[in-house]
Order: C-alpha cells, then structure tokens, then sequence
C-alpha cells in the first residue's frame, strides 16, 4: 500500500469514527429534546449501546493502525464532554420549569 493511500485510509477512518460519534451526539440530543430523562432505562441502554460500538470500532481502528490511541481516546474523550454538557443544560431546563411551576 503506498504512502497516499495509507494516509488517505487513515483520514478516511478517521472521519467515519468522528461521524459516529455525531451521530450518537445528536440520537441523546433527539431523546432529550423529546423529554426523555436522562435517568430512564431506555436512555441509558442507548447511550451504553452506542458508545459501547464506538469503543469497538475506535479498538478496531487503532488495532488496523489507521488512527493512533491517543487520537482514538481523544474521540471518546471529546463526546463524553459534549453529552455531559447537554445532560447539564437537560437539567438546568428542568430545574428552571420546575422552580416556575411551583
């Protein structure tokens, strides 16, 4: 395999554990815009599930030498401060409708 198309295999998988991780950014998003506690069972087994599969594929990717460990933490890293950011600002919403309600 020459030296490009390594480099382009490695941006390549890159980019798709990135998209991935996006994605389960947004599915937590979609759940809690539709009022779904982020104590519920169900979330909970959604986001065990699908962050479960990444660390899968990023263990793959870093097995393959296509990303580096380092950049593979980095990925999980960087989408466990974007859902703990949205899980605060979750809670701030229902802090503030539950102090106006009473």
């Amino acid at each position: 395999m020459s030296t490009e198309t390594l480099l382009e295999s490695n941006e390549k998988a890159l980019a798709l554990l990135k998209a991935d991780a996006d994605k389960i950014l947004k599915l937590i998003a979609v759940q809690m815009e539709h009022l779904t506690m982020p104590q519920c069972p169900l979330y909970e087994e959604v986001l065990d599930t699908q962050m479960f599969g990444l660390s899968r594929e990023i263990d793959f990717a870093i097995r393959l030498g296509l990303i580096s460990e380092v950049t593979g933490k980095g990925i999980l890293s960087e989408l466990e401060r974007k859902l703990a950011e949205l899980h605060d600002r979750f809670e701030n919403i229902q802090d503030q409708q539950n102090r106006s309600g009473e």
